[in-house]
C-alpha cells in the first residue's frame, strides 16, 4: 500500500508527533494538519478519529503494549509507541476497519517513518493482539465492576485495585475514576466513562437575531450535512455527520450560528438576561456565552465581557462582530481585582476556570494533564472569583456560577462555602416548563453526559436578598 503525503494514517501520526514533541493540544495539532492538507470528508473524519481516539485511550493502549510486547510501553522509542497505538486503536476500537487493513497499514507506517527494521516487531505485536483477543478482551472488567454488576457506592466501596481496573479499561487516571465513584454508582460511573470515550459531536447555537433554526437546518441539509434538533434547547442544532471544515458551512460568514455545546447554552438560559439590563460575563473568552447573552437580550443592554487575557478577548470581539452584535464591551482585567462594578449589575455570569472534566470527549488531553494538585489550586481561584463577582450584583440581582466539570470540590463545595459566609445570598431553583427535562431538586443543575447526551456541566443561580 502506497502512503502519499495526504494518507490519513500518516497525517494522524504526524499530528501525534507534534502533540508529543511540543505538548500541543490535540485540537490545535489536528487543525494545523487538516488546514495544510486538502482531504475529502471521509479522510478528514478518519484522521480525527485516529488522533482523538489514540489520545483518549492512551492508557488502555499502553497496557496492551505492556502485555503483548517484549518491552513496556514506557521503554519503547516514542515513534514506535505511537505506531503501536495507531495499529492497536484500529484493531480494538474501529470496527469498520478490517483487521488485515489495520495491520498492513500500520506496518507500512513504520516503514515510511524510518522504522523499516522494526516492521516485523510491529506486525508481530498486532497479530499477537488478534490471536490473544480471539477468545475475549484482554482488559475486560469482572462483572461486578461493569454495568452488569450490582455494586453501589456507599454499600460497597471499591478497592484501589478495582479502581485501577476501571481506569485501565476505560483509559482514565485512577483519581478521576475515584472522583466519579464518589458521586455515582459503579454502573452509572461505567456509563459516564464510556460516554467520554465516544467521539464528540459538533453542536451549533443559531443566532435568532439573524435567522431561524429551521432556516439553518435546511441550509445544512441541502449540502448533505445531517443535523438534528436538541430537545429543550430552542437555538440548538447537533451535526450528526458530513460537517467537513466548519468554517465553510452555510451561514458561518453571515453570522447565522456559532459552535457551542448544548449544556453551555443552558447556562445562559439559567441566567435569563433581559433587554436593557447591565450584565457582566466575568470570565468571558472566547465569548460563546457572552454572545448568547446579547442574543437573548435582543442586543439591547450593556454587557461587559471581562477576561485577564487581552489575546483571548480578541476572540470575543471576533465572534461578536461575526454575529453582528453591538452591545458587548470588552474589558481586559483580572475579575478578582475589578471593583468598578460594585452594586451596579443586574446579573453576573461566572463561568469559572475549572478542571474541565465534563468535556473529556472533546478535550482528551485534559484527562492526562489535570491532577488533584491542580484542582486544589483551581478551587482557590474559583472562590476568589465568586467572592468578587458577588460584589457587583445589585440587591435582588442574580449571579450564575457555572463550570464545565463534574467535581464536588469545584462545584457543590465552592457554593456551600460561599453561602455559609454570605447569608444574604440564596439558591434560586429554576422553574418553568423549560427546566422539566432536568433534575433540579437540589436547586442546581448537574449535567451528567450519559444521562443528557451533552457535555458535563454544573450551574447554579444565586439571588442576592438585600
Amino acid at each position: 500500500m502506497e502512503f502519499t503525503t495526504e494518507n490519513p494514517r500518516q497525517l494522524a501520526f504526524l499530528a501525534l508527533q507534534e502533540i508529543d514533541r511540543h505538548q500541543t493540544y490535540t485540537d490545535v495539532a489536528l487543525d494545523r494538519i487538516l488546514r495544510k492538507n486538502s482531504l475529502e470528508t471521509r479522510d478528514r473524519s478518519l484522521v480525527s478519529q485516529l488522533v482523538y481516539g489514540v489520545i483518549r485511550t492512551e492508557r488502555s493502549l499502553d497496557t496492551l503494549i505492556d502485555l503483548l510486547g517484549k518491552k513496556k510501553a514506557s521503554q519503547q522509542p516514542p515513534k514506535l509507541r505511537r505506531i503501536f497505538h495507531l495499529g492497536l486503536y484500529q484493531l480494538r476500537y474501529l470496527t469498520h476497519v478490517p483487521s488485515s487493513a489495520a495491520v498492513n497499514t500500520t506496518v507500512e507506517l513504520s516503514k515510511v517513518n524510518g522504522l523499516s527494521r522494526l516492521k516485523g516487531v510491529v506486525n508481530g505485536l498486532l497479530r499477537n493482539y488478534i490471536r490473544q483477543t480471539a477468545n475475549g478482551d484482554l482488559l475486560a472488567l469482572p462483572p461486578e465492576l461493569s454495568t452488569e454488576g450490582n455494586t453501589i457506592i456507599g454499600k460497597q466501596d471499591l478497592s484501589p485495585e478495582d479502581i485501577n481496573k476501571m481506569g485501565v479499561y476505560y483509559s482514565f487516571p485512577n483519581w478521576i475514576v475515584k472522583n466519579w465513584l464518589q458521586q455515582l454508582s459503579v454502573q452509572e460511573t461505567n456509563k459516564l466513562l464510556a460516554w467520554f470515550n465516544r467521539p464528540g459531536k459538533i453542536e451549533l447555537r443559531v443566532n435568532i437575531l439573524q435567522t431561524s433554526v429551521a432556516e439553518v437546518k435546511t441550509a445544512l441539509e441541502d449540502i448533505g450535512v445531517q443535523v438534528s434538533l436538541i430537545a429543550s434547547l430552542p437555538q440548538a442544532l447537533r451535526i450528526e455527520s458530513g460537517a467537513g471544515d466548519i468554517r465553510k458551512l452555510p451561514g458561518y460568514d453571515a453570522g447565522w450560528w456559532i459552535v457551542q455545546d448544548s449544556s453551555a447554552q443552558l447556562v445562559t438560559h439559567l441566567l435569563a438576561p433581559q433587554p436593557g439590563e447591565t450584565i457582566i460575563d466575568a470570565c468571558a473568552a472566547p465569548g460563546g456565552k457572552t454572545t448568547h447573552i446579547a442574543e437573548l437580550m435582543g442586543d439591547r443592554g450593556e454587557i461587559w465581557a471581562c477576561d485577564r487575557s487581552t489575546k483571548r478577548l480578541q476572540k470575543v470581539a471576533q465572534n461578536a462582530n461575526r454575529l453582528k452584535l453591538n452591545s458587548i464591551n470588552a474589558l481586559a482585567e483580572d475579575s478578582r481585582n475589578l471593583e468598578r462594578f460594585v452594586n451596579k449589575c443586574d446579573r453576573v455570569l461566572l463561568d469559572a476556570p475549572c478542571s474541565g472534566l465534563g468535556t473529556l470527549h472533546k478535550r482528551p488531553d485534559i484527562r492526562w494533564r489535570q491532577t488533584p494538585e491542580k484542582v486544589k489550586e483551581l478551587t482557590i481561584l474559583q472562590k476568589e472569583l465568586l467572592e468578587q463577582a458577588a460584589t457587583w450584583v445589585k440587591p435582588q440581582g442574580i449571579l450564575v456560577y457555572a463550570t464545565c466539570t463534574l467535581n464536588l470540590q469545584e462545584n457543590e463545595k465552592v457554593i456551600q462555602s460561599f453561602l455559609e459566609s454570605h447569608p444574604h445570598w440564596k439558591i434560586q431553583s429554576p422553574s418553568g416548563v423549560f427546566w422539566d427535562t432536568f433534575d433540579t431538586d437540589a436547586g442546581w443543575l448537574k449535567i451528567y453526559p450519559h444521562q443528557y447526551n451533552m457535555d458535563g456541566f454544573f450551574m447554579v443561580k444565586l439571588a442576592r436578598q438585600y
